[in-house]
């Protein structure tokens, strides 16, 4: 077998995974919990990819902190638990136009190199983050939204399952991964821990014998 033939084999890995979606872990930061009125104020993806073995893990992360759209709301207990401050002036954000479609550019093309159908999105707690990914996608009519319109993974709900824990940051600690409770609240750090966890969760299980590299 050629290299390329390897590579392509591997990349169809994925996509058999999960039955031609491509999982991607996204975390939102925001000024509040309606994803219809309040402003995103970070946004971060992890792609994932697997490999021969069929190991999942981290490929590439994307993150970008966003200028909160006009008319926008934004609560100032949200912005005391992130410890975000939207209006420094020497904070470098883009338009969230701007920062969903580069997102959405990025998963497509990841969409496309492991030849999955349709992106499905990762999340602790996932309906939020989806909510507000869906909001602006609507918000701006963006076209070929690569994410399942409602199906998603949520991964507290699989670490309580297989470590008893549903916070962040005690399902790390069960799963034995670092986490930094100082560095929590940015979207970039908890997508990354979100990916970490949820790596963990579906590699645990092939070990166990729940998915055969080659059905």
């Amino acid at each position: 077998m050629s290299n390329i033939d390897l590579e392509e084999e591997t990349n169809s890995l994925l996509a058999n995974r999960f039955r031609s979606f491509l999982p991607v872990v996204v975390d939102i930061e925001t000024g509040g919990f309606n994803s219809k009125t309040d402003a995103i104020l970070e946004i971060s993806a992890v792609i994932l990819s697997m490999d021969e073995s069929g190991v999942l893990g981290i490929q590439q992360t994307y993150f970008h902190r966003i200028i909160p759209f006009e008319g926008s709301n934004i609560e100032d207990a949200a912005l005391k638990f992130t410890g975000i401050d939207p209006y420094h002036p020497l904070r470098i954000a883009r338009s969230e136009r701007e920062v969903m479609q580069a997102m959405f550019s990025l998963v497509r093309d990841a969409l496309k190199s492991n030849h999955c159908k349709r992106a499905i999105l990762v999340g602790h707690n996932a309906h939020f983050d989806q909510g507000f990914v869906n909001a602006a996608s609507e918000r701006h009519n963006l076209k070929r939204n690569p994410f399942h319109p409602f199906s998603c993974f949520d991964t507290a709900t699989l670490s309580g399952l297989a470590f008893g824990q549903t916070v962040l940051a005690r399902a790390c600690e069960a799963a034995g991964i670092k986490f930094d409770n100082e560095e929590a609240h940015s979207a970039r750090y908890d997508a990354e821990k979100t990916a970490e966890l949820f790596c963990k969760i579906v590699n645990k299980w092939q070990d166990l014998g729940g998915w055969p590299v080659n059905s």
